[in-house]
């Protein structure tokens, strides 16, 4: 039997590159290996997004970017989180025995705290026991994650623990598998990139000439003031971006940039063409998909009641194990 794999996603807006090499097709290459579950968790997302009136729209556009990409709702169940409202009954049972201090310590409520000193909220602290409640729920086994999600995940496997001692086994205690979740740059050369920062991402659903408009406005190396002045490809976002879009070639563009045999402004229009390239297949699909009235909503109640038959036995057990 195989094992079984949960991952989620926040709907706060469309999904870009970064989230496509780093997250998305690691869930494609998973559904050969694995029982995958899928979930776009709208609840997580109010801990942080004030525009709730946009959600739905951002739902729609992360399943449809997911099915674009290779999910296949025959191999994964694809879902939203409140579609199975067992998952706020376990958060809560979860809850009574998880102690503040545990929530306290993780670093990215610390991190939120601070970036958003004026909604430091009950579900912000509690977030990690909604999301060990996400994977137990449906008793995942393994959950990819890069290393700095471990913590949420070591976190999850306390959880488990206190309740199997206290209650009698019940969970199997969720592994993160580590998987390759490549660091792309943001456009702005200063971070990573992320959908909080506005314009500053290439999204799976931009158009070919939104995305070559992008790339010629992204920050370059900013040593680099002149075209006959040497670049320091390694500083630089775009040569970045040609490691994964450009493999070929881009030992050769790194020479050719050092030595000022290559521009920036040619750099960036050979990107834009095989970036294009490389994400037309998918784009393609999208507007196919989208073009299919109830496509999506079809594909989302579908994994929901094949969740919820999960969640329900699940549900089932455990109010027996704690005595209700």
């Amino acid at each position: 039997m195989k094992k079984r794999v949960f991952s989620g996603a926040r709907p706060t807006a469309r999904q870009h590159i970064g989230n496509l090499l780093g997250a998305i097709d690691n869930y494609v290459k998973l559904q050969q290996e694995y029982d995958c579950v899928y979930c776009i968790v709208d609840i997580h997302a109010l801990t942080t997004l004030q525009d709730t009136h946009k959600i739905q729209g951002y739902i729609n556009d992360l399943a449809l970017d997911w099915l674009a990409a290779g999910l296949d709702p025959q191999k994964s169940i694809i879902f939203v989180q409140s579609h199975v409202p067992e998952v706020t009954e376990l958060q809560t049972y979860l809850g009574m025995m998880t102690p503040l201090s545990w929530l306290l310590r993780v670093p990215t409520f610390k991190e939120k705290a601070k970036a958003q000193p004026d909604n430091i909220n009950y579900g912000l602290v509690g977030y990690p026991v909604l999301m060990t409640a996400d994977i137990v729920l449906y008793k995942a086994e393994v959950i990819p994650v890069g290393e700095d999600q471990l913590p949420h995940i070591e976190l999850a496997r306390e959880i488990v623990r206190r309740f199997n001692t206290q209650f009698g086994e019940t969970f199997p205690e969720p592994i993160g598998k580590l998987t390759n979740f490549p660091s792309i740059p943001s456009l702005n050369g200063k971070s990573k990139m992320s959908k909080s920062e506005e314009g500053s991402t290439i999204d799976i659903a931009h158009t070919a000439e939104e995305t070559s408009a992008r790339i010629m406005t992204a920050v370059t190396d900013p040593e680099r003031k002149f075209r006959k002045d040497p670049g320091h490809p390694e500083i630089c976002n775009i040569y970045t971006l040609h490691k994964y879009f450009t493999p070929a070639e881009v030992e050769s563009i790194g020479i050719e940039c050092r030595k000022a045999g290559i521009g920036c402004v040619d750099c960036k229009k050979l990107l834009a063409k095989n970036m294009n390239q490389a994400l037309a297949p998918i784009r393609a699909k999208r507007l196919e998909f989208a073009s299919k009235p109830g496509y999506v909503k079809e594909i989302l109640d579908d994994g929901a009641a094949r969740a919820r038959v999960i969640a329900r036995a699940t549900m089932q057990e455990v109010r027996q194990k704690i005595g209700l």
